[in-house]
């Protein structure tokens, strides 16, 4: 069952309080998950258990997303606010320096734990900005849509909608390349995450400029993306390897942007075999 943990960050106006919620499963080496935005821990749901067989697995739901808490006031939603907390989390955990593995923006974050050192290995599903400025503008018009759609529809209609295979390809055939295996209480549950989600809009808008452009030349970095990817093109990926130059360059053959649903033991593999 997923627990909530409270541990204090510094904020301008001094030390407050942040509250994640997350789900931990196995022993191990621990392995932190980070999903992308407007979705919650549960996108990890199909690797979990496979992954948990070894490792000390903690998915988390993102500050502001999911059923954790917004930040504390006066933390922005960019990676300068986002990675301090996520590090303080990690010693309120009792995880020090664990693997990391992000999908989208989950996958920027984690590349940035990576640069700051506060981790051991990196893999990146699709990361984001490695995007050009058409390429964002794309990106977040769909995922604008997706979420004024999640919005827009009554939760009676959506439930509706999740219990065919037309109605879950409708919800979330952009994210996923095979939306058929989501269940209908998954694609209910991640629709009325990406509805609610109180960080959607300060986090698109502190991604609005910037690209990553650091090298991260000491620790273990996979970059992974799948080639039916229809919000991050997988071209994206090849600049990534241009920027990271050590970094392992993986394709995922037949997965959609959240890969994690379209091919479980491969994406599991991928992550362990990029963590060690």
């Amino acid at each position: 069952m997923p627990a909530t943990i409270s541990f204090p960050v510094a904020t301008p106006g001094g030390p407050r309080t942040a509250r994640v919620v997350h789900e931990r499963r196995g022993a191990g080496r621990p392995l932190v998950l980070l999903h992308g935005i407007g979705h919650h821990w549960q996108a990890w749901q199909p690797v979990l258990d496979i992954l948990a067989v070894d490792r000390d697995v903690i998915a988390v739901d993102l500050p502001g997303f999911g059923a954790s808490e917004r930040l504390p006031d006066g933390i922005p939603y960019d990676v300068g606010g986002v990675v301090p907390v996520l590090g303080a989390l990690f010693e309120a955990l009792g995880v020090e320096r664990p693997d990391v593995a992000g999908n989208s923006l989950g996958g920027l974050l984690a590349l940035e734990l990576g640069r700051a050192g506060l981790v051991r290995s990196v893999t990146a599903l699709a990361p984001a900005r490695f995007w050009t400025e058409a390429e964002r503008r794309y990106a977040f018009g769909v995922l604008s849509a997706m979420r004024a759609g999640a919005r827009a529809l009554p939760p009676p209609v959506v439930a509706w909608l999740a219990r065919g295979a037309a109605g879950r390809a409708a919800l979330t055939g952009t994210i996923y390349a095979r939306p058929g295996r989501r269940s209908p209480a998954a694609v209910v549950a991640e629709t009325r995450a990406l509805r609610e989600a109180p960080g959607f809009r300060a986090t698109l808008a502190a991604g609005s400029t910037g690209l990553f452009t650091h090298d991260i030349p000491d620790i273990p970095v996979t970059i992974a993306w799948g080639t039916r990817d229809r919000v991050l093109p997988r071209r994206q990926g090849v600049r990534a390897k241009r920027v990271i130059p050590g970094a392992r360059l993986v394709r995922l053959p037949g997965c959609g942007h959240v890969p994690m649903n379209d091919d479980p033991a491969l994406v599991a593999r991928v992550i362990l075999d990029g963590s060690g």
